[in-house]
C-alpha cells in the first residue's frame, strides 16, 4: 500500500494531514498482499465479541469487529506496550464511513506523532491492523485497507414521479432514508403517465418514456445522486408507455421493457449505461404484454413480471416473468407462479431479493430469481401503484388506484419482505407513475 487508503491522521485542532503509508512504516500492498499479512497477523489475535458502544479500550493481542451502526466509536488503546504487541479493529457492518473511529493512543505515539494528534478512519469495510514498533514510532498501522467486492448496500432514498391525476402530472415526492415521504417537488419534465424509472450508475435513476396527451414518448429526465430531476431529455429506443417495467442489474446499469407503442403490445428492452445513457432497442424475447412491473434480485440480476397480454389472450392477465442477467440479457419466459394480474409493483428488499405486490397479492422472489407462491396482501387493496427500495435494504409501494380514486398513501416492506400496513399518504394522489431510488 501506498499513500492513503480511505484514512487521515489529523493534528488536533489545526487540520494538517499526515499521511499513511509512508517511510516504509505501512508493510503491505493491496490484494494478496493485504491478505497475506492479515493471515499471519490474525494467527495469534484473539478476536473479542462484537463492540457496538460509543467508547472501548482495547488490548494487546485481541481482534475486535466494531459496529458503528447506531453511533460512531472512540477506541483508547494501551497505556504500555511492548514491541511487538498488535491490534486489529474490523468494520463489522461497513458503517464506518458514516459513524468512524477515532484512535486515542493514550500518551503513545502513534506513527511517530505524540498523544496531540486525532487519528480517525472513515471508510466502509475497512481492516485497521496497528503494531506497537518502538517508542520513537509508537503505534504503526500495518493493515489500512477497505474491502470494496462487498455485496451492494443498496440506496437510501427513492421517488415516486410523474402519473395522473386528473391530467398528466409533472410532480415528484423523494423518499428519505427512513420511509417518510415528502410532500410534492414541482414538475421539472414533461407531465405524462404510464412510464417506468430504474436507478443507474450506483446512486442515480432514471425517469423513462410514458404518454402524454395520447401519444407515446420517448423523454427521459435523469435524476441526480441527491434526488434532483433533470429536464427533458431524448431517448434511443422507441417511444411508449402503458405501464412499462424497468429495473437496475449489474453493479450499475438499468434496463427498461416491455408496454406499447404504436403498434401495439411489445416486448423489446432498451439499456440503460452507467452514465444514463438509453440504448436503442433490443429485440424481444419474452411474451409482448404492459401492465407489468420489474425488481431486482440477486445482487445484481433484474426479473420482469406478471402483466397484461394483446387481446385475444385468455386468460389476458399473466404471471410469466422473464430473467435479466447481470449482463442486461433477458431470458425466455419462465413459467408463471401466483396469481396472474396488471397493474402492480415490484422493488428489491434485504440486499438480494425482491417482492410483488398489491391488485389482489404479494409474491416474493429469491436471491437465485424464484417467484414464490401467493401471499395474501396487507393493505388497501388497489392497483396502478409504484415500488421502490429505500433505506438500502426496505421497499416502499406508494400511491395508486381504487374504487374509482387515485391514492397517495404507502406501504413500507421491512427487509425481510414483510408489507406493512398503509400509512397516511402525503403527496397528491395520483396512478400510473414510476419511482426509482437513488443516494
Amino acid at each position: 500500500m501506498s499513500g492513503i487508503t480511505g484514512s487521515k491522521l489529523n493534528i488536533r485542532g489545526s487540520g494538517r494531514i499526515a499521511k499513511l503509508g509512508t517511510d516504509g512504516q505501512a508493510l503491505t500492498s493491496a490484494g494478496a498482499g493485504m491478505a497475506a499479512a492479515f493471515e499471519d497477523l490474525a494467527a495469534g489475535i484473539s478476536w473479542q465479541t462484537i463492540e457496538t458502544g460509543s467508547t472501548m479500550t482495547a488490548v494487546a493481542g485481541n481482534g475486535y469487529w466494531v459496529d458503528t451502526t447506531s453511533n460512531a466509536c472512540t477506541i483508547t488503546l494501551p497505556a504500555s506496550a511492548s514491541v511487538g504487541d498488535t491490534i486489529i479493529f474490523t468494520d463489522y457492518a461497513r458503517n464506518w464511513g458514516t459513524n468512524g473511529i477515532t484512535i486515542d493512543s493514550n500518551g503513545l505515539n502513534y506513527q511517530s506523532d505524540d498523544d496531540t494528534f486525532t487519528v480517525e478512519y472513515g471508510t466502509d469495510g475497512m481492516t485497521l491492523a496497528i503494531t506497537y514498533m518502538d517508542a520513537t514510532q509508537g503505534w504503526v498501522p500495518t493493515i489500512d485497507e477497505a474491502v470494496t467486492d462487498a455485496p451492494s448496500k443498496g440506496n437510501q432514498e427513492g421517488i415516486f414521479g410523474f402519473g395522473y391525476i386528473s391530467t398528466w402530472a409533472g410532480m415528484t415526492n423523494l423518499v428519505s432514508n427512513a420511509g417518510v415521504v415528502a410532500s410534492d417537488v414541482s414538475a421539472v419534465g414533461t407531465a405524462r403517465v404510464g412510464l417506468a424509472a430504474t436507478q443507474y450508475g450506483g446512486d442515480k435513476g432514471i425517469f423513462a418514456y410514458g404518454t402524454t396527451g395520447g401519444n407515446y414518448v420517448d423523454i427521459t429526465n435523469l435524476v441526480t445522486s441527491s434526488g434532483v430531476v433533470g429536464s427533458d431529455g431524448a431517448s434511443a429506443g422507441t417511444a411508449r408507455g402503458e405501464n412499462l417495467g424497468a429495473c437496475s442489474f449489474g453493479v450499475d446499469e438499468g434496463i427498461f421493457g416491455f408496454g406499447n407503442d404504436d403498434t401495439g403490445y411489445i416486448g423489446y428492452t432498451n439499456l440503460v449505461s452507467s452514465s444514463g445513457v438509453v440504448a436503442s432497442d433490443v429485440s424481444a424475447v419474452g411474451t409482448a404484454r404492459n401492465a407489468l412491473a420489474a425488481c431486482e434480485y440477486g445482487g445484481d440480476k433484474g426479473i420482469f413480471g406478471f402483466g397484461y397480454l394483446a387481446p385475444g389472450n385468455d386468460p389476458r392477465a399473466t404471471a410469466v416473468t422473464n430473467l435479466v442477467s447481470n449482463t442486461g440479457v433477458v431470458a425466455s419466459d419462465t413459467t408463471g407462479v401466483g396469481t396472474g394480474r396488471n397493474y402492480l409493483a415490484a422493488c428489491s428488499f434485504g440486499y438480494d431479493k425482491g417482492i410483488f405486490a398489491f391488485n389482489g397479492y404479494t409474491n416474493l422472489v429469491s436471491n437465485a430469481g424464484v417467484v414464490a407462491t401467493d401471499v395474501t396482501q396487507v393493505g388497501t387493496a388497489r392497483a396502478r401503484l409504484e415500488a421502490t427500495q429505500y433505506g438500502g435494504d426496505k421497499g416502499i409501494f406508494g400511491f395508486g388506484y381504487a374504487s374509482a380514486t387515485n391514492l397517495s398513501m404507502t406501504n413500507l416492506v421491512t427487509n425481510a419482505g414483510v408489507i406493512g400496513t398503509d400509512v397516511t399518504g402525503v403527496g397528491t394522489a395520483r396512478r400510473e407513475m414510476g419511482a426509482c431510488s437513488f443516494n
